[in-house]
């Protein structure tokens, strides 16, 4: 019944009466927090791939050489004293909490934050008062269609944060391997380019990447090109907050793993089982991409109901010309029905996949399917916390939790 009202309260609202009371909200929290961003060395990540991989490892640099800084992500919130697991199933969190979060960062001694910057947090105003001074573009594809009406729109709301680098003399870095990225650098005299020409003696493995940035090796247990160019990222941040290379170099070879991100689950098996946050085309075309050598065992979802509907074709379309076996499973089907969402992903497979709705049923069986050295690739969900269904009902979910469980339950039966 909450979730109805809530529905016809959006749908039936005027554009500006929504505008002015989201910004009410954003204003208010800042007040109510002291504006503790203008305290503070403030970097937003934008952009519609990698931005969660990209503040993590900015992240990790920054505390391996003794800043203290708050992280603000779709994985997780890290504060200098605690670590606060993102259960929201929101980037950026609303109603005055990513001020209320700086707040307490501050008190435990924060000077930089990181905070994951959503074409959606500027729809809802979640980006004022946040005073940035360095903005990271990685990229920017197709997404988020039905909510913002069309790319062009997207491409605008993601543009927001650039305005507010223009706002404060700040400075932008992004990635010139997308076309869009001299629209971003636009807004800045200040500017860090940097591309996969970059990548100096790039080696991908299907556990790790190395490269060689300004003369350092560079090692990461996160394999795929796309994680070398985070990686460029967050080192090029790194060093505009006057970090020295070689320092920066050493901190981010620390990093164990990103959650939900390319992250390996060993339960003593002898092949990878990997859950990832990929949804969409492309961004699941470079995590097959990354294990082109192994027989894969992909697992997806439907997507997401209500949005994005265009991909879901394509969405099957690259697992089946990518992967060994298709497992086509249930994810976020919000009030669609599931049954067409997966209907919809078929239309241009072929082979035809496996269709077991259950995700818990689908996860174990693509476990059970795989031999020595293959790979099970479970995608869509990372580290969301729930699945989706009708009504606004949230079922409580851990792709990476079941992945461990159902490995120990196939453990069990081969002894």
């Amino acid at each position: 019944m909450i979730f109805k009202i809530k529905t016809f309260i959006r749908n039936n609202t005027p554009p500006f009466a929504l505008s002015l009371y989201h910004y009410s909200l954003s204003f208010m929290g800042a007040v109510l927090a002291g504006f503790p961003a203008k305290h503070m060395h403030v970097v937003l990540v934008t952009g519609t791939k990698g931005k969660s991989t990209v503040s993590e490892l900015l992240y990790t640099i920054l505390k391996e050489t003794d800043h203290k800084t708050v992280l603000i992500s779709t994985i997780a919130y890290k504060l200098p004293e605690e670590t606060i697991p993102n259960k929201f199933k929101m980037t950026m969190p609303g109603r005055g909490k990513i001020h209320r979060l700086l707040a307490r960062a501050r008190k435990q001694g924060a000077t930089h934050a990181i905070i994951e910057a959503t074409s959606e947090g500027t729809k809802l105003f979640r980006h004022t008062f946040l005073f940035p001074s360095i903005l990271i573009f990685t990229n920017l594809q197709k997404e988020h269609i039905e909510s913002h009406g069309s790319f062009e729109n997207y491409k605008k709301a993601k543009l927001l944060y650039a305005q507010a680098i223009q706002k404060n003399n700040g400075t932008i870095i992004a990635n010139t391997d997308d076309v869009h990225a001299k629209d971003f650098l636009a807004y800045s005299t200040k500017q860090f380019p940097f591309s996969e020409q970059d990548l100096k003696e790039l080696q991908t493995t299907s556990t790790g990447v190395s490269f060689v940035y300004k003369k350092e090796k560079v090692s990461l247990p996160l394999p795929g090109t796309f994680n070398a160019m985070n990686a460029l990222a967050a080192l090029t941040t790194a060093e505009v907050l006057g970090v020295q290379t070689k320092d920066a170099v050493q901190a981010i070879q620390k990093i164990e793993k990103v959650r939900g991100r390319v992250e390996f689950i060993d339960g003593g098996q002898d092949f990878s089982a990997i859950v990832d946050y990929a949804h969409t085309p492309d961004s699941l075309e470079a995590l097959y991409g990354a294990f082109s050598t192994q027989r894969k065992i992909c697992v997806l979802g439907n997507t997401g109901g209500g949005r994005d509907t265009w991909k879901r074709p394509h969405m099957g379309a690259i697992a089946a010309q990518n992967c060994d076996v298709v497992i086509l499973t249930n994810e976020d089907p919000y009030d669609e029905d599931p049954d067409k969402i997966i209907s919809e992903m078929t239309a241009d497979m072929n082979p035809s996949p496996t269709i077991i709705m259950d995700r818990r049923e689908a996860i174990a069986k693509a476990l059970s399917l795989a031999h020595t050295n293959d790979v099970v690739l479970i995608s869509g969900k990372g580290t969301d916390p729930y699945i989706m269904e009708a009504h606004g009902q949230k079922v409580p979910w851990d792709d990476a939790a079941v992945v461990r469980e159902e490995l120990a339950k196939l453990s069990n039966k081969t002894l």
